[in-house]
């Protein structure tokens, strides 16, 4: 059976994350070369997904080395069989597992690698303590993951916009999740025997000329349809915000700010 996500794993959020993972990809590889991911190396990939990011590091590892792919969803592990089998990668191990159980594949890794996986589970220091058991001593765990959800806002201000978020953070926490889960990592990974190399809020002013417009815009049109469907959000209020957005995104001097995300890179001691 699915182990479905509070967002979804139908075709629609798939085409989304590989949207995202484009926007986010120049930031990404460049995190993973300042942690110093290289060739011959086996690399941990927390909350695969759909596996764009699996694919890059498979890459990145070459032949040599390996990528171990850990996912609850077998719908999204099943989409990373499909891309790695365009790409031509042999390189990678996909592994379905449940964060919430404390099984954890049985590997020793150079490194780790996490995007918006701790904000979404009931238990996120658990998982990073699992994380932690399987990374060598000098292992850099490189995680991106929101410390100020609530900062993504239309410049002028939105209401409908605002109605949007606040109902999107309400669902995240009522699904036993953290949306600004970003401002306990450092301390957890402290406790864990991590020393912190680098932590790096990242956030974005731009106008919808630029690509780094389509993340959240993208994001808002199956985010609605989401709050609609868990009877989080009336269909009306979801037709009026999505009306006003369409409105506001066609006015050409307006901006968005994005939800600011901390960049972390943290070594195993």
């Amino acid at each position: 059976m699915e182990k479905d996500y509070l967002l979804g794993t139908h075709d629609e959020e798939i085409e989304r994350l590989g949207l995202q993972h484009r926007v986010w990809r120049p930031r990404t590889l460049d995190a993973w070369r300042r942690a110093g991911f290289t060739a011959g190396q086996t690399i941990l990939d927390v909350g695969c997904g759909p596996g764009y990011a699996a694919c890059d590091l498979a890459e990145i590892v070459g032949p040599r080395g390996r990528v171990v792919a850990v996912d609850r969803s077998r719908r999204f592990l099943d989409a990373l069989g499909v891309f790695q089998t365009e790409r031509r990668l042999t390189n990678i191990m996909s592994v379905e597992q449940d964060f919430d159980d404390p099984k954890f594949p049985d590997v020793q890794a150079d490194g780790a690698w996490t995007r918006w996986v701790f904000a979404f589970l009931r238990n996120p220091r658990e998982l990073l303590t699992r994380v932690a058991a399987r990374l060598k001593p000098g292992a850099p765990f490189v995680i991106f993951e929101y410390c100020v959800y609530q900062s993504w806002g239309l410049a002028p201000r939105l209401p409908e916009h605002e109605e949007f978020v606040k109902a999107v953070v309400e669902s995240w926490r009522a699904d036993g999740g953290e949306p600004d889960i970003g401002l306990q990592l450092p301390q957890w990974l402290g406790e864990l025997n991590f020393e912190i190399k680098s932590l790096n809020p990242i956030v974005d002013v731009v106008s919808k000329t630029n690509y780094v417009w389509q993340w959240p815009a993208a994001f808002l049109d199956i985010g609605i349809k989401r709050l609609v469907d868990l009877k989080r959000l009336a269909p009306e209020r979801g037709r009026a915000i999505r009306e006003a957005f369409a409105e506001r995104e066609a006015q050409p001097n307006s901006l968005m700010i994005t939800p600011t995300v901390l960049e972390i890179i943290a070594v195993k001691r």
